[in-house]
């Protein structure tokens, strides 16, 4: 029965709310280890109170599950009750009584200029899944996109008389993100052997292929750029996420607007878009001085 109306609410998610395949696909596995719980406890849905949320979120810890981890699956779940208090499944939300747990704020890893250039200096052989990768490289750093957006860049969506391409964000919302002359250079590169991926049979649509020839997933892209962090030498763990946060700090510290950058990140909130900035007191200090009418 709880599956059932899991599906439901997965799908109600799916056509109405324009919810992305990586959310949908996160809330049905939090919520199937909701169930599992449920249904081990011999917990119906109409049972479930607060106490017994409660009891989930200990577990969750019990099993060494970070806050950041444990507060995405509560925010899940509150979403679902309350998708199942509107279809009368339920009187009220229990998960509206169980807090969020307090998140820790740890700094995003980054990369500095110095670093940046060494490490798109990789790859730089003629091989057309080099040029590909050198090309995915520039573009994640020239625009400061997610791997998800990355991987959903069609060939049409290069636009390259105006150096934009457009962008499909989170809850299928569309920007328009500039790049720069090395990226653009990087790119055309590319497009030049493209069709030699795959040994010819590539898909018409996809910006990046894989080596089949297909769309490449947001998984191979994680690899690739472990791949070339381990050859450039780079003795610190970095993530393709890393170089959106390096794309943000460095436009902050040579002078960009933070709405400006929150725009070109696609965040609705520049709560969120200060967490990618890192300046050090001495630029703070330099930018003050320069700006306060009283400094």
């Amino acid at each position: 029965m709880f599956v059932a109306k899991l599906e439901e609410f997965l799908a109600y998610l799916k056509h109405e709310k324009n919810a992305s395949p990586h959310t949908i696909d996160n809330y049905r596995r939090d919520l199937l280890q909701l169930s599992k719980f449920l249904e081990n406890k011999k917990t119906g849905l109409k049972e479930i109170d607060n106490i017994v949320l409660r009891e989930f979120l200990a577990v969750l810890y019990g099993r060494g599950e970070k806050k950041s981890t444990v507060g995405r699956k509560l925010a899940a779940i509150r979403s679902f009750f309350q998708y199942c208090v509107r279809r009368h499944w339920m009187t009220d939300n229990p998960a509206k009584m169980v807090s969020t747990p307090r998140q820790e704020k740890p700094v995003p890893t980054f990369l500095s200029e110095e670093e940046m250039k060494a490490f798109l200096d990789f790859p730089h052989s003629a091989k057309p899944l080099d040029k590909r990768d050198k090309a995915m490289l520039e573009l994640l750093y020239a625009t400061g996109i997610r791997v998800s957006e990355l991987v959903g860049i069609g060939l049409e969506d290069v636009k390259f008389s105006e150096r934009l391409i457009r962008i499909r964000g989170k809850g299928k919302k569309e920007r328009l993100v500039p790049f720069g002359s090395m990226a653009e250079m990087s790119l055309r590169s590319y497009l030049r052997v493209r069709s030699k991926i795959g040994k010819g049979q590539v898909e018409e649509t996809p910006l990046f292929l894989n080596y089949r020839g297909q769309r490449l997933s947001s998984r191979s892209v994680e690899r690739t750029v472990d791949k070339y962090i381990r050859r450039s030498a780079l003795r610190r763990k970095i993530s393709p996420h890393s170089l959106r946060h390096s794309f943000a700090s460095h436009l902050l510290s040579r002078g960009a607007d933070l709405r400006v950058i929150q725009e070109l990140l696609g965040h609705e909130s520049l709560a969120t878009t200060q967490k990618y900035t890192h300046l050090d007191l001495k630029h703070l200090l330099e930018v003050y001085k320069k700006s306060h009418p009283r400094s």
